[in-house]
């Protein structure tokens, strides 16, 4: 233990500093991030001439950029991309290459750009890619003038803004390498190394691809080393291998090592696997990708198993934006983000519903967090788009689709090759809902015919013989799949199925390892009788008790996936909402109260949070301002809600309903130290303990109770007075670098220090040194004011303000917090 110990404390201490230098780069030659100094113009300019002749209107910028959250919301747009703008936008950057590296190959390598991207270089197109979710690169040797300053342009093509079922972001919203490397090298994406155990051995079976540019065969030594957690080689080998002239050559390894630490999500050991090339003695390429060892079991009846133990996996769906800045990938942000819903007791995301920024999945990698990998949303047809908000008004039909035959598997290959060395994925998806029924694709079964039954989603109607017929759902996956095992043969391959009872009647679900089952947990059981080789699990659920406790009390399914983990821009409903709210965490990253129910029924750590809400005609008084108020609370026989916020601010005697979401057996409530609230048990069918009682201000206190009747926990909320004090706390590591984007937590604090709830005070940011405020989000989804300057209003007290720090080690920046009425807040920094 203490040897494991020791490795997780020298992984924590190396994490921050190592997660781009690794991981993010295609996997061969010198990578370097080019993320400063590009210029960008929203519109079109006529062709890659128009970036060289006219920079008039064109922005300074840095990458990453995501130029839709840099624009007013509009109710005139979209509600299914959030009401947020898309359109065509072009970026230019000037790279000087120097004469020395003639004879080198140069490469750049995009992590992600939405979508429809063209690149060209001094004025010619070196090509293009629709998928705005894919990692690519381009070969530029032929276009660079060595020892000249050369001109990169990229068209982005977002005009199709409604493609979408919720906010993708428009333009290079990821990180931009330019990658130097020999003409012998290792390939992208070319490493690959996937383990297994077999009694106390861990075999790390690896692949290297070499590719030879050159007209002339060559000679080469492939050597690895795999070091353990401490540094220390534990395991070596070479290999020589002939590369043929223009042309691939593959190397194939075993690497044992005896007794090995295991990766899993208490201790997510992880070993280093470096690959080095030499020719002639001569090291030409060299590679370094993060590895290790754990197992993975799928069985019918037993549901899965990480290293040979049962466990439920305990999952939640995440989209790639983060609130106001969009889909703009920031590591730290999104470190945060992972913590929290950790904290909660998750232990497994589902990138909804396409691959997200290789950052994310190292930061699964090393923070204990499984990953269901997805690579589509939409196959060979469009589904619908909500233009009006959600699922009502008329739909629009852009999407992805038309580049799905020409580009479909091509896009899939590359996002398991990309993402297969991670521990953390356990399962590739090939697509959720694209057997949504009669959207677009139909089934003589959606008559009722056979009685099938078991529809939880909209089927717009019965069988439609001119519609898409759903029995080609089967032969595309057998497709897709065969694409996966071509590159990856170690993990199961799954699909999120919404319209479970038709695919049935198709070879879609038997094409699958495991089956996704959408909001259908009324199949769970059936499903199981009548195939009863095929293993189930929630892909997409809702957060009500029930979804879960078909997973808890049924060992044949082995887990669940919230929809959603956070809440994320688009998929709106009607004006004002700027996205879906069902999220564990705002989208500030803040936990809310269904957080809190979440985490009492998920975590293993005793917990205890306290909510509140009116009754409707609770009021003590008879004028009618305080008689509507109490008409907008909860009627007494209404279920207890797990929305409750932590409030305690309201008229006195006002009839107040107090909920407890906790994991203890019983509970008690007590206001200023007496009991107000007898003890209750935990209740088994809403997994809530409530006391309706009369308020008065003071410190509301609940007492969890073990079976025992011992105290275990203790959480209050206490009456507020005005706001007066604006707390700022710089979250996460306090050491600033420049890029580092530093996460400031805002609370609003009455004069005695304590959180103000009601607030909503409006903030302003002034930032005095050399850096920029990238965005303040208070997680408010109907507030649809101005996110593109310095002011915003909080939300429930609290805010986030993210800012980013540019400048040279030694700088100063000073970070200012003001609001009429309230003390100020001021955060000083030096960048180190």
């Amino acid at each position: 233990m203490k040897k494991i110990m020791k490795a997780l404390a020298v992984l924590a201490a190396s994490a921050y500093i190592g997660i781009h230098s690794l991981y993010a780069q295609p996997g061969f030659g010198t990578a370097e991030r080019v993320n400063s100094d590009w210029r960008f113009h929203l519109g079109d300019i006529g062709g890659a001439a128009g970036a060289e002749k006219n920079h008039v209107g064109w922005q300074q910028v840095s990458l990453p950029h995501d130029w839709g959250v840099k624009y007013p919301l509009s109710p005139t747009l979209a509600s299914a991309t959030g009401f947020l703008p898309g359109g065509i936008g072009w970026y230019q950057k000037k790279l000087a290459i120097p004469a020395e590296d003639q004879g080198k190959k140069i490469f750049l390598y995009f992590e992600g750009v939405y979508n429809r991207s063209e690149v060209f270089i001094n004025g010619k197109s070196v090509g293009k890619r629709p998928n705005g979710y894919i990692s690519f690169s381009y070969d530029i040797t032929p276009y660079i003038e060595f020892g000249k300053e050369n001109t990169i342009a990229v068209k982005v093509d977002h005009s199709k803004s409604a493609d979408s079922r919720w906010y993708t972001g428009s333009g290079i919203y990821r990180d931009v390498w330019l990658v130097r490397a020999n003409a012998l090298h290792i390939d992208q994406w070319g490493v690959y190394a996937y383990p297994e155990l077999k009694q106390e051995k861990g075999i790390l079976n690896t692949e290297v691809v070499l590719v030879n540019s050159t007209q002339v065969a060559a000679p080469i030594r492939v050597e690895q080393e795999l070091l353990d957690p401490m540094g220390k080689v534990v395991a070596k080998k070479f290999q020589k291998v002939q590369v043929g002239a223009a042309d691939k050559a593959s190397v194939q390894q075993q690497l044992t090592v005896s007794n090995p630490l295991l990766w899993s999500l208490e201790q997510p050991v992880q070993y280093t696997l470096r690959t080095i090339v030499t020719q002639n003695g001569k090291q030409i390429d060299q590679s370094e990708v993060k590895t290790g060892f754990r197992t993975f079991t799928f069985d019918p009846n037993k549901g899965f198993a990480l290293n040979k133990v049962w466990m439920k996996v305990k999952g939640v769906c995440l989209h790639h934006d983060a609130g106001v800045l969009g889909s703009e990938m920031y590591t730290e942000v999104w470190r945060r983000r992972l913590l929290t819903l950790k904290s909660l007791g998750v232990n497994a995301i589902r990138t909804s519903h396409n691959p997200q920024a290789s950052s994310l999945y190292t930061l699964c990698d090393e923070l204990g967090l499984l990953v269901m990998d997805e690579a589509f949303d939409e196959w060979e047809f469009p589904k619908r788009k909500w233009l009006q908000g959600w699922n009502v008004g008329t739909p629009g039909f852009e999407g992805s689709y038309d580049f799905f035959e020409s580009w479909g598997e091509q896009d899939l290959a590359d996002m398991v090759k990309r993402d297969r060395n991670h521990l953390s994925i356990f399962a590739w998806s090939i697509g959720n809902e694209v057997d949504y029924p009669n959207d677009p694709y139909s089934h003589p079964v959606l008559n009722g015919e056979k009685k099938e039954g078991g529809f939880t989603q909209a089927s717009y109607g019965g069988y439609k013989k001119d519609a898409p017929d759903a029995m080609r759902l089967g032969d595309i996956a057998k497709r897709l799949v065969a694409v996966v095992k071509k590159y990856d043969k170690s993990r199961a391959v799954t699909a999120g199925l919404a319209g479970v009872a038709m695919s049935n009647e198709t070879a879609y679900p038997g094409a699958l390892d495991i089956a996704g089952y959408n909001y259908t947990e009324s199949r769970y059981q059936q499903d199981h009788q009548r195939y009863p080789e095929r293993v189930i699990f929630g892909s997409e659920n809702r957060h009500d008790l029930p979804a879960w406790l078909a997973v808890r009390d049924n060992n044949h399914i082995f887990g669940q996936f919230l929809w959603t983990g956070i809440d994320y821009l688009g998929e709106s409903g009607r004006w004002p909402s700027r996205g879906f709210y069902s999220g564990l965490l705002d989208f500030a990253g803040f936990i809310k109260p269904r957080g809190y129910y979440r985490q009492s029924l998920w975590a293993d750590k005793p917990m205890a949070y306290l909510g509140t809400y009116p009754l409707k005609g609770g009021a003590a008084v008879t004028d009618v301002w305080s008689a509507l108020e109490s008409e907008q609370g909860q009627r007494k026989n209404e279920a207890p809600s797990m929305d409750a916020w932590p409030i305690w601010n309201y008229q006195a005697g006002q009839q107040i309903r107090v909920v407890c979401y906790t994991n203890s057996a019983a509970a008690r409530l007590e206001l200023n130290g007496q009991v107000v609230g007898q003890e209750k048990k935990y209740d088994q069918k809403t997994g809530i303990i409530f006391w309706d009682i009369p308020y008065s201000m003071g410190k509301l206190e609940v007492v969890g109770l073990a079976t025992n009747g011992k105290e275990i926990v203790r959480e209050s909320i206490q009456s507020s007075q005005r706001p007066s004090t604006i707390e700022a706390v710089i979250l996460g590591n306090q050491r600033v670098k420049s890029g580092d984007v530093l996460q400031i937590a805002l609370k609003i604090l009455d004069e005695k220090g304590l959180p103000v709830i009601l607030s909503e005070d409006e903030i302003t940011c002034d930032v005095v040194g050399n850096a920029r405020l990238l965005g303040m989000e208070a997680g408010n989804n109907a507030d649809m004011g101005d996110y593109t300057d310095n002011k915003q209003r909080v939300y429930h007290g609290k805010m986030i303000v993210y800012v980013q720090a540019l400048g040279q080690s030694g700088e100063n920046i000073a970070i200012r917090f003001s609001s009429p009425w309230l003390k100020t807040a001021t955060l000083e920094r030096q960048i180190k």
